[in-house]
């Protein structure tokens, strides 16, 4: 599959407010894409359009074929979404969190084959989860709760990941190690969509950044294409910057 995903004219209309517009991309594997903008400005919105989650005018292909008309389990075999802040409050453990990402395989927490285990081994490894695994999820910290979403969506072995800002409210060396985990889906010929607010933290790790405002895409590139000080103005309002320091990157806006 050489495209996982293309969008063509896509606009999204929420009640009277047109919350997509005209949004068109284009996604191959080995690809880290980031969504940025203010609130509003229609992130979220497009990662559920992919998804078939809201209906949507245009053209929307999850590799060949319309997620709407996938079965639910051939599109979370093309994509694994994780929205944002989701909710696990069962006393299950870490672990058995993980497996769920399994159903689309014909597995469960209690039915898991060798590939099934294996696929979960990897994803609790990768997101550091393993003095955790058999902890309970409400018995951890909100940032391990969210690495123990990611390792779910990672177990689910689809070529794309479509992540809703996975490392608001993490610490710093979290959220980097989210980072590492991107980085590391697309070095093994997958890709990644995903949006946040942390401008720096998307010039470090995408290889193309979507830069969005009230539901239209102002601009999009590589980093350091994308986001000048005109586009960042023009989405945020303010005097901004993208500079590098060291092997990094600094957003710097002006009061």
């Amino acid at each position: 599959m050489s495209v996982l995903l293309s969008l063509r004219n896509v606009s999204v209309d929420l009640g009277a407010t047109r919350a997509l517009a005209d949004a068109s991309l284009e996604v191959a594997p080995g690809e880290v894409i980031a969504l940025l903008g203010p609130n509003g400005a229609g992130k979220t919105t497009l990662l559920r359009a992919v998804l078939g989650l809201v209906a949507a005018l245009g053209e929307i292909k999850l590799g060949d074929a319309s997620p709407q008309t996938l079965s639910a389990r051939e599109r979370a075999l093309r994509a694994a979404y994780l929205p944002q802040r989701p909710q696990a409050i069962w006393p299950i453990s870490v672990e058995a969190l993980v497996a769920l990402g399994r159903f689309a395989h014909g597995a469960a927490p209690d039915r898991l084959r060798m590939q099934d285990q294996h696929a979960v081994d990897d994803a609790i490894e990768a997101c550091a989860l393993g003095p955790l695994r058999q902890r309970r999820m409400d018995e951890i910290s909100g940032g391990e709760k969210a690495r123990a979403h990611l390792a779910r969506a990672l177990a689910q072995h689809a070529p794309l990941l479509l992540l809703d800002e996975p490392t608001a409210g993490l610490d710093p060396a979290q959220a980097l190690g989210v980072a590492d985990v991107l980085r590391a889906q697309a070095e093994n010929g997958g890709s990644v969509i995903f949006s946040t607010h942390d401008i720096a933290l998307a010039a470090d790790v995408a290889n193309r950044v979507l830069l969005m405002k009230s539901g239209r895409i102002i601009a999009q590139g590589a980093p350091t294409a994308a986001l000048t000080p005109d586009a960042l103005r023009e989405a945020y309002g303010r005097p901004a910057r993208l500079e590098r320091v060291g092997s990094s990157f600094a957003a710097i806006f002006e009061r």
